[in-house]
């Protein structure tokens, strides 16, 4: 009589570990559908609210403060829509590479406002703001002509952003260490 080959199931044969000492094979049931979504149970709101609370304010403390290291560094990822692309790149770092009259306007108005207050020369100040304030805007109106010329130069007459005058020029009357994103040249390393 011809022996038969048998079919062993799953139940009969017994896994062999592997070499980290795991099974090889199932070795075990199939989970039924109950276990398995107790074991995914998870409740959605902590039942302590405030240890919740707490370590969500960490992680989005360390999440923002993140945000604004890339921000200041002058990341892509991390700069506002405002700041985006290499258009504004180059404007940041024309801007940053030269002197702007307008840079001068807050250490001015405190002298002017002292100057204000003494008798005699109130009137002087007052005149000396307002020549101040002309200058500064109409250095800024050039710095706009400038940026704008040399953007068409670099990336073609049809690609200008709209607002890349008054982007350089809001950049071009802050104070240097007070500009976001910080500044990436040193004064006189003009962008090429």
């Amino acid at each position: 009589m011809a022996k038969t080959p048998t079919n062993n199931s799953d139940s009969d044969v017994a896994a062999e570990p592997d070499a980290d000492g795991t099974p090889s094979g199932k070795g075990r049931a199939t989970p039924t559908r109950r276990e398995r979504e107790a074991a995914n149970l998870r409740p959605l709101v902590s039942n302590d609210r405030r240890a919740a609370n707490k370590a969500a304010r960490a992680k989005m403390a360390v999440t923002r403060e993140k945000a604004r290291i890339g921000m200041a560094n002058g990341e892509e990822k991390y700069l506002g829509a405002r700041d985006r692309g290499p258009q504004r790149r180059f404007v940041r770092d024309y801007v940053d590479a030269r002197f702007s009259i307008g840079e001068a306007a807050i250490p001015l108005m405190f002298l002017f406002i002292l100057a204000s207050l003494v008798p005699g020369i109130e009137v002087y100040a007052f005149i000396a703001v307002y020549a101040f304030f002309i200058i500064a805007i109409v250095d800024c109106v050039i710095l706009g002509f400038i940026v704008t010329k040399k953007i068409k130069e670099r990336f073609g007459e049809a690609s200008v952003q709209s607002g890349t005058r008054w982007y350089a020029a809001m950049r071009a009357v802050q104070l240097r260490p007070m500009r976001l994103p910080k500044a990436q040249v040193k004064r006189g390393k003009y962008p090429r």
